[in-house]
């Protein structure tokens, strides 16, 4: 057996146990329901939204505040230069965008003085087709089809025609590569180097049949003014001595001979080979050739006809360039935007370097000090709303429907022995429990208990959160 004051000791704390076991889950001395609990308030951690340096601390452990009071404030320096920075791209994007507006404004401007300029020529023709006679070849008259329809169709014959240009080219390159016609191409060849040596010798020969031979002092190219002190004079003398050469004739008309012999057995080798199978290849790929191009070009020239009034090319390329400046325009307005987003921003940053008071209470603890440097997320303070105190205590449940929503409790504490303060049930658990936290005895945890929470009225503001308390229900 254990020591006698041992022994002392372990029937007291059963017997103190006992007491306030039976006090917290079956009654008080008069039968009413009783239990026990400890004050508790709505606790609130105060953190900041942003990173920064503690640059004032407004509030103290122990201080009532009210909702909206400013608790802490952090260091905008930073922030402060980034938003004028912001502000400088506001003012940047406002003044392109009234850049943009004025360029598509004049951009408008042109496209409508094309069009009515465009119109006014165009003027009758829109009525011309209507008093044309029907061509033998169409079924339809000529108004038959819009205008933009006869452009559509000319556009895909340009499209069709060129692309047919295109391969006739390729065509008469093969032909003109192939070895087997390569004495046809070289006759070719031969023939258009002589038609153009012909034209330039005849061109040199008619100036000096022309000019007789005389020569003008400006023809003489001499510069003697670093020899002589009239240097115009002696170009004078200089074409008077060149003025009559006979040696000029002679050889201008030399060169013309030779040119024009060179182009008459040029002509004769041509048609000596005209009769050959390489002939009719080149000669047919080069009319395929002609007529292609010609096809494209009369395409090309009955689009620009058919082009006129709203569809003229002036009209197509002031209708491209508003395009242009509308699109330009509305890339402003997306830049100042944008520009105006970030500043929102930076504003929105800069509010919560303040951190303000979530709701009425008092601080009940002081995490920072002016100088630190605290994280999103830290907390700064820990508040609690002491005008709406609670107490939440535990009730058996087989006692569990004598308690209702309403209904009326008195509570004391050890603080106050001489006081008692009212209560109101607020809530009432919808599940059972096993182990309530305020009871300590084995058989108190092993028993199905239900939570039981009250609203103390605290008037004077002297029940402090975590005081022991017990409650009697009415």
């Amino acid at each position: 057996l254990p020591p006698v004051p041992v022994r002392l000791l372990l029937v007291l704390i059963i017997a103190v146990g006992g007491y306030y076991a039976v006090r917290a889950m079956q009654g008080n001395d008069n039968g009413a329901l009783a239990a026990s609990g400890s004050i508790e308030a709505t606790t609130v951690n105060v953190s900041p939204e942003m990173a920064g340096k503690v640059k004032e601390v407004l509030a103290s452990e122990g201080q009532p505040v009210k909702l909206g009071d400013p608790l802490l404030v952090l260091d905008d320096s930073l922030l402060a230069a980034q938003r004028g920075v912001a502000q400088s791209g506001v003012d940047s994007a406002r003044s392109a965008l009234l850049m943009a507006q004025s360029a598509n404004d004049l951009a408008q401007a042109q496209y409508d003085a094309a069009l009515t300029a465009a119109r006014a020529q165009e003027g009758g023709q829109r009525l011309a087709d209507w008093g044309k006679r029907t061509p033998n070849w169409f079924e339809h008259p000529l108004w038959y089809f819009s205008q933009d329809e006869q452009i559509t169709a000319v556009q895909t014959e340009v499209e069709a025609s060129y692309q047919a240009l295109q391969q006739t080219q390729a065509d008469l390159e093969l032909v003109i590569q192939n070895l087997n016609n390569a004495d046809f191409v070289a006759a070719e060849t031969r023939l258009s180097n002589a038609r153009m040596g012909y034209l330039i010798a005849k061109s040199v020969d008619d100036h000096a049949q022309i000019t007789g031979g005389k020569v003008s002092p400006e023809d003489v190219k001499v510069d003697l003014r670093t020899i002589l002190p009239s240097a115009y004079r002696a170009k004078i003398a200089i074409a008077k001595d060149m003025s009559g050469d006979s040696d000029i004739l002679r050889v201008s008309q030399d060169a013309f001979d030779a040119a024009e012999a060179e182009l008459d057995e040029a002509e004769r080798d041509y048609k000596d080979m005209l009769t050959t199978e390489a002939a009719d290849r080149v000669l047919k790929a080069r009319a395929e050739l002609t007529v292609a191009q010609e096809r494209y070009e009369v395409a090309l020239d009955t689009l620009s006809r058919l082009q006129t009034g709203e569809y003229s090319l002036q009209v197509n390329i002031s209708a491209m360039a508003l395009e242009q400046s509308k699109t330009a325009l509305k890339q402003a307005g997306s830049a100042i935007q944008q520009a105006e987003a970030n500043l929102s921003l930076l504003d929105t940053q800069i509010t919560k370097l303040t951190i303000y008071a979530p709701m009425d209470g008092v601080i009940l603890t002081r995490n920072a000090e002016p100088g630190e440097f605290v994280q999103p997320g830290g907390v700064a303070f820990a508040m609690a709303d002491l005008e709406n105190i609670t107490i939440t205590v535990y009730v058996p449940e087989d006692r569990y429907g004598q308690i209702s929503v309403g209904q009326q409790a008195q509570v004391t504490v050890d603080s106050f022995p001489a006081e008692t303060f009212t209560a109101e049930v607020i809530h009432i658990a919808d599940q059972a429990e096993f182990t309530p936290r305020n009871v300590q005895t084995v058989e108190g945890r092993s028993s199905t208990v239900y939570a039981i929470k009250l609203k103390v009225t605290d008037s004077e503001g002297k029940l402090k959160i975590g005081m022991p308390a017990d409650v009697t229900f009415k």
